[in-house]
C-alpha cells in the first residue's frame, strides 16, 4: 500500500456503516499505522445519510477528506454512492453496493428515486466495482451482514494481509454473530475476481 489512504464509507442509518469504518480502523491500527476517523450522521435513525471519512498512514493529522482526495469510496447504497462520487479523487476505485433504499422525499411522493445510478456512476469512475451486496448477505442467511459483505470487497483491493482483516473481524463483532460476519467478508473478498463494471 501507499504511504497514506484515504477512504470514504457511505450509506444509510442501519446499514451497518459505522461497524465498517471501525473494522477497517482495527484493520490499519493493527498495521500500525496512525488512523483519524470522522463520521457525519445525517437523521442516521430515519434512513438519512451516514458519512465516515478515514484516513490511514505512517502519520495523519486531519480526519478531514476533502472533495477529489479520496482514493476509494464504499457505497452501501447506490444514490448515496452517486451523491458522493465528486470526492474521489481521478484513477480512485469505487465499490457500490446495487441496493436500492428511497430516502424521505421519495417515500412521501415529493421527488422520484432517479433511474440509472450505476450508470451515471460508471460515467464518472473508471475503476467500479458493483456488488450485490443484500443478495449475497440474504443467502448466507442474514441481510444485515451486507456492510461485512463489502469490507470483503475493500479488503480485495487493499494490499493487507488477510489474516490481519480476520482479526479486525473477531475483535469487532459480537461472537454470536461472528461465524456469518466471516463467511460475509468471504463472500465479498472472492466476489470481485472478473465482477468489475
Amino acid at each position: 500500500m501507499k504511504t497514506g489512504m484515504n477512504i470514504l464509507l457511505v450509506g444509510v442509518g442501519g446499514q451497518g456503516t459505522i461497524l465498517a469504518s471501525k473494522i477497517l480502523s482495527h484493520v490499519a491500527l493493527a498495521q500500525g499505522w496512525d488512523v483519524k476517523m470522522s463520521e457525519i450522521h445525517g437523521m442516521a435513525q430515519r434512513g438519512g445519510s451516514v458519512v465516515t471519512q478515514v484516513r490511514l498512514g505512517e502519520k495523519v493529522y486531519s480526519p478531514i477528506i476533502e472533495p477529489g482526495e479520496a482514493d476509494i469510496i464504499v457505497g452501501f447504497e447506490k444514490l448515496e454512492a452517486y451523491r458522493w462520487t465528486h470526492m474521489l479523487r481521478p484513477g480512485g476505485t469505487m465499490i457500490v453496493n446495487d441496493q436500492k433504499i428511497e430516502p424521505l422525499p421519495v417515500l412521501i411522493g415529493a421527488a422520484a428515486y432517479p433511474e440509472g445510478i450505476i450508470e451515471a456512476i460508471g460515467e464518472r469512475v473508471n475503476s467500479l466495482t458493483v456488488v450485490p451486496a443484500l443478495d449475497l448477505a440474504a443467502k448466507l442467511g442474514n441481510p444485515k451482514a451486507a456492510n461485512v459483505v463489502l469490507m470483503g470487497v475493500l479488503a480485495s483491493v487493499m494490499d493487507i494481509a488477510r489474516e490481519t482483516w480476520d482479526a479486525a473481524l473477531a475483535a469487532r463483532v459480537p461472537a454470536r454473530f461472528l461465524e456469518l460476519n466471516q463467511r460475509a467478508f468471504a463472500a465479498g473478498f472472492d466476489y470481485r475476481d472478473g465482477k468489475e463494471a
